[in-house]
């Protein structure tokens, strides 16, 4: 397989993984992961890139990382580079330490972000390194849920915001949004990535496909899976919902007080599936704000998680999308 190509514009998000060198150790003591955090703070200063949110393996990092400069290249070579040469001196070693190059996937900021960041934090639970994610220490998590434990490089408010504009609230939130993962087993946010680079709606894609156009190989890729993942139009993915549900498009689209479980299932489809933004599904039903857009899929979630017939529902749903 070929290089991966390297997009960068100015205000791209990434879901950056790096692995050591035949999956050893790039971290052997607690020493290490200091110094390989200063060194990321250090080029969070120098380079202006904005870290949501990070966790430290044993041979393993990864981190989702901002770039207002379109620096991405410059700032991954000073990292590695860098943290290779402290390893190296202080374990007597020469050579490579990570494995290839970084992967790095552009991701769609809206809806794919606050995904993102809880399944890096629940990276230790899931390699059996911690019960919960809150007691494993190399993560950016405690910042998120304990105000007196942020660090200043971190970019917790994009994040914390998508929950509540009060503080204590969204913390509460983003734990509970959490500690959800950690009762359920989740789908992998990883596994709807094109292409090798993109985890995004169609507008995300074409943006990437035309920067990439002169690189013929990875067009042609790009193009291919787009093919493979061409869903229905807004439309019809309601259309869809109401044939699954029995309900009318009047019934999802209008305001009630009680909770409107139908209308919940319809953002949490055209949010998966349409690539639209927070903002423009929240004005399709009616002017909500987008961090309704948000409370209404989580809300669903948690149903989700209890009701098993309601799960089943959903995932009919997405296999008439799928097929």
């Amino acid at each position: 397989m070929g290089r991966q190509i390297r997009i960068e514009y100015e205000g791209a998000v990434y879901h950056v993984l790096s692995r050591g060198n035949e999956r050893k150790e790039i971290f052997k003591d607690s020493d290490d992961k200091e110094r390989f955090l200063s060194i990321l703070a250090e080029y969070h200063d120098r380079y202006g890139v904005l870290i949501h949110s990070y966790v430290l393996m044993d041979n393993h990092y990864h981190v989702l990382l901002e770039t207002p400069k379109a620096n991405l290249v410059r700032v991954m070579h000073g990292l590695n580079s860098r943290y290779t040469g402290y390893f190296n001196k202080k374990y007597s070693r020469s050579g490579h330490l990570f494995q290839g190059r970084y992967k790095a996937i552009i991701v769609e900021k809206e809806r794919y972000l606050v995904e993102l960041s809880r399944y890096i934090h629940l990276n230790p639970i899931r390699a059996g390194m911690a019960e919960s994610p809150e007691i494993y220490q190399w993560s950016s998590y405690i910042g998120f849920i304990n105000k007196k434990k942020v660090l200043r490089w971190i970019e917790y408010k994009w994040i914390l915001s998508s929950f509540s504009i009060v503080d204590t609230k969204s913390r509460r939130k983003y734990k509970e949004f959490v500690s959800n993962g950690v009762k359920k087993e989740l789908e992998n946010p990883m596994n709807n990535v094109i292409g090798q680079i993109v985890l995004g709606g169609e507008d995300l894609l074409e943006k990437v496909r035309k920067l990439a156009s002169k690189e013929d190989k990875l067009a042609e890729e790009i193009v291919e899976r787009k093919k493979l993942i061409s869903y229905p139009s807004v439309n019809r993915l309601i259309e869809i919902v109401c044939l699954e549900l029995g309900v009318t498009e009047q019934n999802i689209k209008k305001k009630l007080r009680k909770e409107n479980t139908a209308r919940n299932i319809a953002i949490f489809i055209i949010r998966k599936y349409s690539g639209k933004t927070n903002k423009e599904i929240g004005e399709i039903f009616g002017g909500l704000h987008y961090s309704s857009v948000n409370r209404a899929e989580e809300r669903l979630r948690d149903k989700m998680g209890k009701d098993k017939k309601l799960s089943d529902r959903v995932g009919r749903i997405e296999s008439h999308i799928k097929t």
